[in-house]
């Protein structure tokens, strides 16, 4: 399955959803992981079309939903935040958003991810696999 980190760098979970600018993409399953490609929003730093249309309705509805769109191949995205109404579109995408509190590495994630995996995966990430 195809899991994104919103990221500033490429190295670290250290963005918010809205206005990442990039999402590195890793394939993961019970042998390992393996980066995909990197989403790019935003030629670079972070992604203006969400940001400066907050509170303009449809038009910023519209820049979220085509961010949603490009990410829906991913059946999991760790950010650091989520505004309610872009993670309800996730889920509906059948994409699940996981909030990490503090910046964390990407491949710490990965490895813990890994972990719960091959252990004790819970049935979503079982069915998404």
């Amino acid at each position: 399955m195809k899991v994104a980190f919103a990221t500033a760098g490429g190295v670290d979970v250290d963005e918010h959803f809205g206005r990442a600018g990039t999402f590195s993409v890793f394939e993961i399953n019970v042998d390992g992981y393996r980066f995909v490609e990197e989403k790019k929003f935003a030629a670079e730093g972070r992604d203006r079309a969400v940001e400066e249309t907050k509170g303009m309705g449809l038009v910023h509805d519209d820049a979220v939903r085509q961010k949603v769109d490009r990410l829906s191949d991913c059946k999991i995205i760790y950010m650091m935040e989520i505004g309610g109404p872009s993670a309800a579109r996730l889920t509906k995408k059948g994409v699940m958003p996981l909030k990490v509190k503090e910046p964390l590495p990407i491949r710490d994630v990965l490895e813990k991810l890994l972990l719960t995996i091959k252990t004790s995966p819970p049935p979503w990430i079982r069915k998404a696999l």
